[in-house]
């Protein structure tokens, strides 16, 4: 119990006091007390001290195992982790949750996922903390096959009605583009806490729908369910994806003034965003100004994108110079900027800064954008030559862009500085589904970077020509395209 108080690097001193005396007393040989030194040591950031600990137990349990990867987890040595793991001589159903958690707190949600099969391979009966993480890793990936096969195995196990799981397959669902189902799992939640409301809320926001944000909102007050500082930056996020400037005023206001909860930079960011998007680029300035706290990235990030999408080079200088003493290895202040210079015709700006990313030895994020097709990721870069099938996709894409331009909407609206881009990557991917899926089955594709507007409105022209339903998640949000229109509705 002692032990178990001392926790981060002030107690360290304390806690090897109680491991010297539990050596003196004989009590190390206890297999509790060498488990919570275990633990103990974790906490202060000590591995290696947890590790001599736990190689000096002469008798170790599940436990003490599970102990030990958690303290190669809590400091980031996966492969410790995972060399622990395969050691165990027995393994429960707490040991593989604990691996499986390591990897998806960690980002390495498909070697989660390929655990979660091999548990499954060896017939643990898993639980719903097995399948809320799983669920999670595949919300990570965007994998909606890899997803429903796991909530098959869910409502096979019995465990749908678990809240925990339930709010899982809501944002796996939403994660995924499928809004509808995302709300019917949510519809089934017979008692919701705030992290199912939550995550509905934020599965809105990502996908366009800010009313319905903003709706759900309303009904999780009127169930007397608080909402904290995550409900806020989902209703914010889905007042700046909308354009719903009164709106999003309103809800930041309440934060303080109704609920006592502190905007947060993540708060800002959004509400830079909304006010940036509208055109109120001196509002949005006039926030960060008055903020109580230092800016960071993400909220100078927000009005440098809004001085493209309003091509204020000026006011971009101003929010890409605080971004770049913030970020010095991130281009994509840099890139941005550059964007903005060359619409608005100032290349020689443009021309410097490619030169002080050169000096800098910044490099720009490629672009990429990748398509699931028969339980395959198929990942495409711009003018992409590896794929196997690269040359059929190049041809559709042609016969896709002839019928295009033949809509007479593509040549009047596009901008001139896109012209060139005829090949970046989300072009690539939609011509490969266009190959390789039935033509009553939606398009999906993930692309890591924020869509430019030439792919944007190529994407929807596609959508028409086609008669089909095409989906996108980009690096900010998703974009449901039908019939020539986008969800987004070109404010994005």
């Amino acid at each position: 119990t002692i032990l178990g108080v001392c926790s981060g690097q002030n107690y360290a001193a304390t806690g090897e006091l109680l491991h010297g005396y539990a050596i003196k007393n004989g009590m190390d040989s206890s297999v509790p007390v060498g488990n919570a030194i275990i633990t103990m040591y974790a906490r202060c950031g000590d591995t290696e001290k947890a590790s001599l600990a736990f190689r000096s137990m002469p008798l170790r349990d599940t436990i003490s195992w599970t102990a030990m990867i958690t303290a190669f987890s809590q400091n980031g040595d996966i492969d410790r982790a995972r060399q622990c793991f395969d050691m165990m001589p027995e393994r429960n159903v707490i040991t593989w949750n604990s691996m499986l958690s390591t990897y998806i707190q960690h980002g390495f949600s498909e070697e989660g996922m390929k655990l979660y099969v091999l548990m499954r391979s060896k017939a643990v009966k898993p639980d719903w903390v097995t399948f809320a993480t799983s669920i999670r890793a595949c919300a990570d990936l965007a994998t909606i096959k890899l997803g429903t096969q796991v909530v098959s195995h869910v409502t096979k196990f019995g465990l749908s009605s678990d809240v925990s799981v339930a709010n899982s397959i809501v944002t796996m669902y939403s994660r995924c583009g499928q809004i509808k189902e995302a709300r019917k799992v949510f519809d089934s939640i017979h008692v919701k806490n705030l992290i199912s409301w939550n995550a509905m809320m934020a599965a809105f926001a990502q996908n366009g729908l800010g009313n319905k944000a903003i709706e759900t909102y309303e009904a999780m007050l009127r169930t007397e369910c608080k909402p904290d500082h995550i409900s806020y930056v989902a209703v914010l996020s889905g007042c700046s994806h909308m354009g719903l400037v009164v709106e999003g005023k309103h809800y930041f206001d309440s934060m303080t003034q109704v609920f006592g909860i502190s905007p947060t930079n993540e708060h800002f960011a959004c509400m830079v965003d909304l006010l940036g998007r509208a055109g109120l680029l001196n509002q949005a300035k006039n926030l960060i100004d008055g903020m109580p706290f230092k800016p960071n990235a993400t909220v100078w990030g927000a009005l440098l994108g809004a001085c493209r999408i309003h091509h204020d080079s000026i006011l971009a200088e101003t929010a890409a110079k605080k971004l770049m003493e913030l970020n010095v290895e991130d281009s994509g202040g840099y890139v941005l900027l550059a964007n903005i210079y060359a619409e608005s015709g100032e290349l020689e700006n443009v021309a410097d800064m490619r030169k002080l990313m050169k000096v800098k030895g910044i490099r720009k994020s490629p672009g990429c954008s990748w398509i699931e097709v028969d339980n395959r990721v198929h990942v495409f870069t711009v003018d992409e030559t590896s794929h196997p099938q690269i040359n059929k996709v190049y041809v559709k894409l042609e016969e896709m862009m002839k019928k295009i331009e033949d809509t007479g909407r593509y040549v009047s609206i596009v901008s001139c500085a896109h012209r060139s881009q005829k090949y970046h990557s989300e072009k690539l991917a939609f011509a490969f589904g266009l190959l390789s899926l039935p033509p009553w089955m939606p398009i999906q594709v993930t692309k890591n970077l924020r869509v430019c507007n030439d792919c944007h409105l190529v994407i929807k022209l596609l959508s028409l020509v086609t008669s089909r339903e095409l989906i996108m998640r980009d690096g900010f949000r998703f974009h449901h395209f039908k019939d020539g229109f986008c969800s987004c509705r070109d404010y994005w």
